[in-house]
């Protein structure tokens, strides 16, 4: 982690403006084709889930941005921010969160993802609850168009919070093509359209790779 200096920092304007902003959050939700990811997953026998958990985690973390945050009062960049996703073991109805680090390949994520998943024995593990997250959630049961997300506007710090939110729902099948919806929270202070695009762009990128079954890392 290293120490942002906003004296030198191009989006220091902006920053400062959507400072003065109550409630700086915004949403977005984009369709996107994830029928690579989805051939992958079930040739190898692995989460489409935890595989969607890589992707995103593997693009979003291409870019600055999405890294940037604020401790101790002073702007930083984390080196790379890690999942925590909700999850739901079959047969039961109330969700735990689990949080992994982000490793490579995603063969190796999704296994060690599914294990500590199944091992997890409480609703959430506290200690490894830190800024440098995404935080993910997903309703398999329907087509997702939008979705918000708890916030405790008591505390006189959450318009510090720059952790990504990403949520998805069910898949639909369109020609043989695999799509769901992907809606994305995040702070307004850090965040603009331009990166949520470019979100998207480092998604495709990972996609077309995983076609070639050339593991990215």
């Amino acid at each position: 982690m290293k120490k942002l200096d906003p004296e030198h920092w191009k989006r220091r304007e902006a920053y400062e403006f959507f400072s003065n902003i109550s409630d700086p959050f915004y949403m977005v939700t984009f369709r996107q084709d994830v029928t690579e990811l989805y051939e992958y997953t079930k040739k190898h026998s692995l989460s489409f889930y935890y595989g969607m958990i890589w992707l995103c985690t593997k693009a979003l973390n291409d870019i600055e941005a999405f890294r940037i945050g604020i401790k101790d009062e002073e702007l930083v960049i984390y080196p790379y921010r890690r999942p925590s996703f909700t999850d739901l073991r079959k047969g039961e109805e109330q969700f735990y969160i689990v949080t992994t680090d982000m490793i490579d390949p995603i063969d190796e994520y999704c296994r060690m993802a599914a294990k500590q998943s199944m091992d997890q024995d409480c609703f959430i593990e506290l200690n490894k609850e830190t800024d440098d997250l995404i935080y993910f959630s997903c309703l398999p049961w329907i087509e997702l168009t939008a979705l918000t997300n708890e916030r405790d506007r008591n505390d006189p710090k959450m318009k510090d919070d720059n952790i990504p939110h990403i949520a998805w729902g069910k898949y639909t099948r369109e020609n043989d093509r695999i799509y769901l919806s992907i809606s994305l929270e995040v702070n307004h202070r850090f965040i603009d359209g331009v990166h949520i695009g470019m979100f998207k762009e480092r998604m495709d990128h990972y996609l077309e790779t995983l076609a070639g079954e050339s593991l990215p890392e």
